[in-house]
Parts: structure tokens; sequence; C-alpha cells
């Protein structure tokens, strides 16, 4: 795979992870539990969706076929689509979604972090600013997770529950495919950083805290990064997502 290829899939990679999960967090505006849980979500997923703008920015540039990032995110079909499984799946109760959230908030620090020492310096300068919401939006998550796995019996039986259910979908993104390996050798991310035991330490004292046991998980879901395989949810999601484009084409409000 040439460079300019892997490149533009990466940056899609990082975008649509954006896209898909503040889209899923929106879900929750007007039902939270609490109303300072419901604005919370509702500002974590404006955070993600404006990375998920940068991100597909940067992408159509690359790609130079005269298309913007309202086009990557509205007129893309669920195949185009390279996110990772996790962010594509049901909220389910706030336990499941705080530990979706959770999960995928320590991996998301650990890539900015060494994003924002990329010799791409738009991927660098990109990165080196949406780690500061990254950071909070793992402080917050993982500071819930700690107070309901700690909680009471029933929130420790749920937040046990969201784990053992989420957990077999933490082994995709850290999957390294053609593309990781293109974009490392260019310098676009440090090669030597090794996530996934700066992950496992991370995630090891925060579960240990909240009193819940890390799950075997004999097997990981895979396939959304690459397209290959994605779950039937993203097609629903979509289906919300891009129906005013794909009514009304090059609407704009």
């Amino acid at each position: 795979m040439d460079y300019q290829s892997a490149y533009f899939e990466f940056l899609c990679r990082l975008g649509d992870n954006a896209l898909i999960l503040g889209h899923r967090i929106s879900e929750w505006c007007g039902h939270g539990p609490t109303l300072e849980e419901d604005i919370a979500l509702a500002n974590i997923a404006l955070d993600l969706i404006g990375e998920a703008t940068v991100w597909l920015e940067l992408a159509a540039g690359v790609e130079n076929k005269r298309r913007t990032a309202n086009d990557l995110a509205m007129l893309r079909d669920a195949w185009e689509f390279r996110n990772v499984l996790l962010v594509e799946q049901p909220n389910g109760d706030f336990g499941q979604t705080i530990m979706r959230q959770y999960l995928f908030d320590a991996w998301h620090v650990l890539v900015l972090t060494a994003l924002a020492e990329s010799r791409e310096l738009p991927v660098a300068a990109a990165a080196a600013k949406i780690k500061k919401e990254a950071q909070y939006h793992l402080l917050r998550s993982r500071n819930t997770v700690i107070g309901l796995g700690d909680g009471t019996p029933e929130s420790h039986r749920r937040m046990q529950a969201a784990l053992d259910w989420s957990y077999p979908y933490v082994g995709e993104l850290f999957e390294r495919d053609e593309i990781d390996h293109t974009v490392e050798q260019k310098g676009v991310v440090n090669q030597s950083a090794n996530l996934w035991d700066h992950y496992y330490e991370e995630i090891s004292s925060t579960l240990q805290r909240a009193t819940l046991q890390i799950p075997a998980a004999p097997h990981s879901h895979s396939g959304g990064k690459n397209g290959q395989q994605h779950s039937e949810h993203l097609g629903h999601i979509l289906t919300q997502l891009q129906w005013l484009q794909r009514a009304y084409p090059g609407a704009q409000w």
C-alpha cells in the first residue's frame, strides 16, 4: 500500500472512531440518569464530533479528490467506515455506556500522546489540542467506573456485567495491519510507543479500585477498522446520522 492511501485510511480511522462514538453518546441527550450526567454526556459527544471534523478534514486533504469532511461523514456507506466495533455497540444502560467510554478513553489518550510527536505537523498539532479534552474524558469516566463499581451491590453487578460485555472488543484497538506499519515507518505515529502495556496498567489499576474483575476474554471481536465486518448496529447509526444529506443532497444550514 502506498503512503498516501495508508495515511488517508489512518486518518479516517481516527475520525470515524470519534464520529460514531460521538453519535452514540449523543443518543443520551435528554435521557441521562441525572441532569448533570445528561449535560456531561452531551458535551462529550460534541467534543468527539468536533474531533471527527478535524481528522476527516485532514483525511479529505490527503485524499485530494474534492471531498470534504462532511462528504466523508455523510456520504460513505457502512463498509467504507473504519471505526472499531467497540464504538458502534449499543449504549445499553448507563453502566454499559460508561464502561465503553472508559475503555475507549484509556486507549484514546495513549494514542493522542503518541500522535502529538508525529512527524506530520498537522497531525501533531491536532493531537496535542484534542488530547486536552480526551484527558478530561478519561478522568471523568475513570472516576465514574470506580464510583459505580465500588458502590452498591446493584451498581457493582451492573458494572461487572458491562465490563464482561465490553472487554472482548478491546483487542481490536491494538490490532496492527499494513496501514499501521506504513504510517509508522513514515513517522506519523511513534513506533516505540508500547500502547498495550501502558493501557493494561491503566485499566488494571482502575478496575482493581472499582473491585471489578477483568474477564479472560478468550476471543476478540474485530473487523471494524478494516471495514470488513461491521456489526449490524453501524447501519442503523448511519441511517439516523446521514438521512438528511441523503434525502436532500448538498443541504446546508
